[in-house]
């Protein structure tokens, strides 16, 4: 493979020093696991140590989808490149980290199923994602098989915001899944966000036209999943591309999220600029805007509930980082 051909480009070429493109050669992460990280370059792959030394905890470390430079001598990581844009979340076992989830993607494939586990909150946790790092999202709707009505999944996904390309699939189905080859291309990197048995282990491997990825059956009783993905890897396709399959999240706690939550929800936010009072709680004070749209139907109390519990997460998020600080 070529550097090119792993998602080399000018943003990281234009990082090297003369001194290190002499001494040091780029890779690519492909995977973690517990300990290690397997990397690819030109002609080599292989697993290092994703510890960096000298490298504070506060510095940035190696996760999926990151370049890496490698010493040509030691053969040990350096440092990592400077990102294009970078996936993280509220780590779950302490609000108070954060967990990074993936680095330089090019397209996110948000994964949901036609059955009673589709959820339009959780459709908008995944985009207001995103959306914060600018990242182009495809909502992809599987199961279709499942549902005589998957047009009506459809749009409600579409309802969430005006534009949003989504698109309905059987995952198992060759002939279904080939449009999203569009999104693939060489050098390309897309990743797969969505929650256990929506079917994205048989997506990526009907991508990639292969069954070497285990799946696993839903519960018949509510159509929830079980984890399947449980090391964070990149997929190689036959168009060229990468498919970067994530584990499942089900509760996806945002991290720094302010400004994917004002784009999701930018109606709510234009209603809020001509409340009487720039403070507005949008609760009991005369003259909100936020209110009388929803008293007059033009936007909904549920949609509204969702909206005040994200901004109320990421207000959380903010003191939580400000208390983090170092004095």
């Amino acid at each position: 493979m070529t550097l090119e051909e792993l998602g080399w480009n000018a943003h990281f070429s234009n990082q090297l020093s003369a001194d290190e493109a002499e001494e040091c050669h780029p890779v690519r992460v492909m995977s973690v696991h517990r300990g290690q990280i397997a990397v690819a370059g030109v002609a080599s792959q292989r697993f290092v140590t994703p510890y960096i030394a000298g490298a504070s905890a506060a510095d940035d470390h190696p996760t999926v989808g990151d370049w890496l430079l490698i010493d040509n001598r030691s053969l040990q990581p350096i440092r990592v490149l400077a990102r294009l844009n970078l996936f993280k979340r509220r780590s779950p076992g302490d609000p108070r980290k954060e967990q990074m989830i993936a680095a330089n993607v090019d397209t996110v494939f948000i994964v949901a199923s036609c059955n009673q586990d589709f959820s339009v909150p959780r459709l908008e946790r995944y985009l207001v994602l995103a959306r914060e790092v600018g990242v182009n999202a495809v909502v992809v709707l599987t199961k279709i098989d499942l549902t005589d009505t998957p047009e009506a999944f459809a749009e409600a996904a579409r309802a969430i915001e005006p534009g949003l390309r989504v698109e309905t699939v059987d995952a198992r189905d060759h002939a279904s899944v080939a449009r999203l080859a569009a999104w693939c291309g060489r050098g390309k990197t897309v990743a797969l966000l969505g929650s256990s048995g929506v079917g994205k282990s048989t997506l990526v491997n009907t991508l990639r036209a292969s069954d070497s990825i285990a799946t696993q059956a839903v519960r018949a009783h509510d159509g929830t999943g079980r984890h399947t993905t449980t090391v964070r890897t990149m997929h190689r396709l036959d168009h060229g591309g990468w498919l970067l399959d994530l584990p499942g999240m089900r509760e996806l706690q945002l991290a720094e999220a302010a400004t994917g939550i004002a784009e999701i929800f930018d109606d709510f936010a234009l209603a809020a600029q001509d409340c009487r009072f720039s403070d507005c709680s949008h609760r009991s004070e005369p003259g909100c805007a936020v209110r009388a749209a929803i008293a007059s139907g033009a936007l909904t109390q549920a949609r509204y509930d969702r909206w005040t519990q994200l901004s109320a997460e990421e207000a959380g998020t903010a003191s939580l980082r400000t208390r983090r600080r170092p004095r």
